[in-house]
């Protein structure tokens, strides 16, 4: 397998930091740099790598505008979730490939799964720093939740209760059972007229 490039920040904290304030933050035409410095606090060259990482991961194309995953992460807890599964999922790619449950690796097996990928050495301090972005995005994923906007789901919910509901409103119930009667050996008309008279009261209104 081709050796692959995994996305990284030397100041891998300002991942997490980037993130907490883009849910507070308007969503911008597009995310620079200058957005980072003067809409998110987040100014100097540690910083900078912020913009690429975004990229890598699926959350700003490569005009710089916000995609639809970013957009999903601004909004409900379970969306921010899994957009941030997602990102996880796109930027790390090579390393789903080959195990997809990387998020559930302890750090030392995600470490050699990265080696594996990149072609780095163990100890490189490339693989640690790739390890910890992979964390600092990871620790903001849900990876079963689903980016299903809430009203859709209602609205799919109360299709659901139309469903079972007349045109007058009215719950209607739909009820089949089967009766099995073992009739006396008889000629008697009478008998029969009887049982069945009895089942018409009782059972059949």
């Amino acid at each position: 397998m081709a050796q692959a490039k995994l996305p990284y920040v030397t100041a891998y904290g300002n991942i997490k930091k980037a993130l907490e304030k883009v849910q507070a933050a308007s969503t911008p035409s597009r995310f620079t740099h200058d957005f980072l410095a003067t809409k998110l606090g987040m100014s100097g060259g540690s910083a900078r790598p912020v913009v690429p990482f975004f990229k890598r991961i699926g959350f700003i194309g490569s005009d710089g505008s916000p995609t639809e995953l970013y957009r999903q992460f601004r909004g409900t807890d379970a969306q921010r979730g899994a957009a941030a599964a997602e990102g996880l999922k796109t930027g790390y790619a090579p390393l789903y490939e080959i195990n997809e449950y990387a998020h559930d690796l302890a750090e030392s097996a995600l470490k050699a799964l990265i080696v594996q990928v990149t072609g780095e050495e163990k100890a490189s301090r490339t693989v640690n720093l790739i390890a910890k972005s992979f964390k600092a995005l990871d620790s903001f994923a849900d990876h079963d939740a689903t980016s299903e906007d809430p009203a859709d789901a209602d609205s799919r919910e109360e299709e659901g209760d139309e469903e079972s509901l007349g045109h007058d409103g009215k719950l209607k119930l739909g009820l089949n059972y089967t009766i099995n009667l073992q009739l006396p050996a008889t000629s008697d008309v009478a008998v029969f007229n009887a049982i069945f008279k009895s089942l018409r009261e009782h059972l059949l209104t």
